[in-house]
């Protein structure tokens, strides 16, 4: 089993940025990405990134806008968020990915922590 913990989250304008963190208690081979639950919406998997080969896939939601890191040494995955829409208002996660692809509703993810709040003000 793994731990995971998001952290980062917080109040920010629209266009503006913030940087969520992922700890875990250990990466491995992992696939860790991340997804975002908005109150009322089903879960929606935005990016996530191996941590043996350093890849990184996006939804078409976030490509261009957020960025996907990782450092190893720490056991910690980064999500730069940038230009963000009052869309992008959710709970966010991080997660092992077991399947993802262009439809982020149907990313399957084993272990996942306590999720961390962004809100996006218009």
């Amino acid at each position: 089993e793994v731990q995971l913990q998001a952290s980062g989250g917080g109040l920010v304008q629209a266009g503006g940025s913030l940087r969520l963190s992922c700890a875990a208690s250990r990466f491995d081979d992992y696939t860790i990405g991340w997804f975002r639950q908005a109150p009322g919406k089903a879960r929606e998997g935005i990016s996530c990134i191996s941590m043996r080969y350093g890849t990184t896939f996006y939804v078409d939601s976030v490509k261009g806008r957020f960025i996907i890191s990782k450092d190893n040494a720490k056991s910690t995955v980064y999500l730069e968020m940038n230009s963000l829409k009052p869309e992008d208002t959710a709970v966010y996660y991080c997660a092992t990915v077991r399947a993802y692809g262009s439809n982020g509703h149907e990313w399957e993810f084993d272990y996942w922590g306590r999720g961390t709040l962004v809100t996006v003000s218009s």
